[in-house]
């Protein structure tokens, strides 16, 4: 009967189907290589054109000098890649791609972000600056630090978390809220002499001028009281 035609050519079709998923797998990795392959050339020409050093492949040291942060502490199967290192407006200054998954087996997913760090000149304790999101409005409910400020604009576009509430609000002043408001993407760490910034993908190159100025700016609105214990 004219029904049971398209069942009968069902199983033949299994092979085109296997070869059009191999196809586009191969694409998506040639697409990821070349992309890759992007990325390390144009960190390479950055890196000479600063005076940095750039090491493309995994930097297992990255770990241990900034396991500190919170940011590097997320899920598992953890490695920082492409780490360039140098001076920034005289700033000791490091910038890195990280790795890392969370879930196992079908569920398992890879996150990545980029960050750049600056070595100010003395150390703090831990202070923590991110956009509000939902996960965060869900930590207030139930009950986690969120420090808030007079300001109902900042406090309602970014979550900040310190046991040293004076260094919150010494840092938060009116003009550096001000700022971040300008640039309300602002996701930042301080703690030690370590000031770090975060983005949500994989570092490149043409970040790296915008994210240090950035982190630069942000030491400049710091003001210089704290400098002076």
């Amino acid at each position: 009967m004219p029904s049971d035609i398209p069942f009968l050519y069902l199983p033949n079709m299994q092979p085109l189907f296997i070869v059009i998923a191999v196809i586009v797998l191969g694409f998506v990795g040639y697409a990821a290589w070349k992309a890759e392959k992007r990325r390390r050339e144009e960190f390479g020409i950055w890196a000479a054109q600063n005076g940095w050093s750039y090491r493309p492949e995994r930097d297992k040291r990255i770990r241990h000098e900034y396991g500190f942060l919170d940011r590097l502490q997320i899920g598992h199967s953890r490695r920082a890649t492409s780490v360039l290192r140098g001076q920034w407006e005289g700033f000791p200054a490091t910038a890195f791609t990280f790795r890392y998954k969370t879930g196992s087996g079908k569920n398992e997913t890879t996150h990545w972000f980029g960050a750049t760090v600056i070595h100010i000149e003395r150390p703090f304790p831990e202070l923590r600056l991110h956009p509000e999101n939902f996960l965060s409005r869900i930590g207030q409910s139930m009950g986690f630090d969120d420090i808030d400020f007079e300001s109902v604009d900042f406090s309602n576009a970014f979550t900040v978390r310190s046991k040293d509430r004076k260094l919150a609000f010494d840092f938060c002043h009116t003009g550096m809220m001000e700022y971040l408001l300008q640039n309300r993407g602002t996701a930042i760490e301080l703690e030690g002499n370590s000031l770090a910034l975060f983005v949500d993908k994989q570092l490149e190159a043409k970040d790296l001028d915008p994210m240090f100025t950035h982190l630069r700016n942000i030491r400049g609105l710091m003001p210089e009281y704290l400098f002076r214990d």
